[in-house]
């Protein structure tokens, strides 16, 4: 597994995660807002997810962090319709 700290990981939490013996998928959750907030501003989460995934996936596909990281792909690839009266037909 790749070294802590990268561009991607800058507090190695994501690399932590897969080490944590027993972790739920509720604790890989947190940990993934946490990896989130800490994104420096102007990175692409998109582009951080997919290199997340192709390292850790392979290795690790059945970890509670691989569906949370495969998760946050694909919440980022379907954007979600915004509710309230502008996105409401009109006569």
């Amino acid at each position: 597994m790749p070294k802590t700290g990268d561009r991607f990981d800058p507090k190695g939490l994501i690399f932590e995660s897969y080490r944590i013996e027993g972790i739920t998928l509720q604790e890989c959750r947190t940990i993934f807002l946490d990896w989130a907030l800490s994104l420096p501003i102007g990175l692409d989460q998109r582009e951080a997810l997919s290199d997340l995934i192709s390292r850790y996936g392979p290795e690790a596909p059945d970890h509670p962090m691989t569906d949370v990281i495969r998760d946050g792909l694909s919440a980022t690839a379907t954007p979600k319709r915004r509710g309230g009266w502008r996105s409401r037909d009109r006569n």
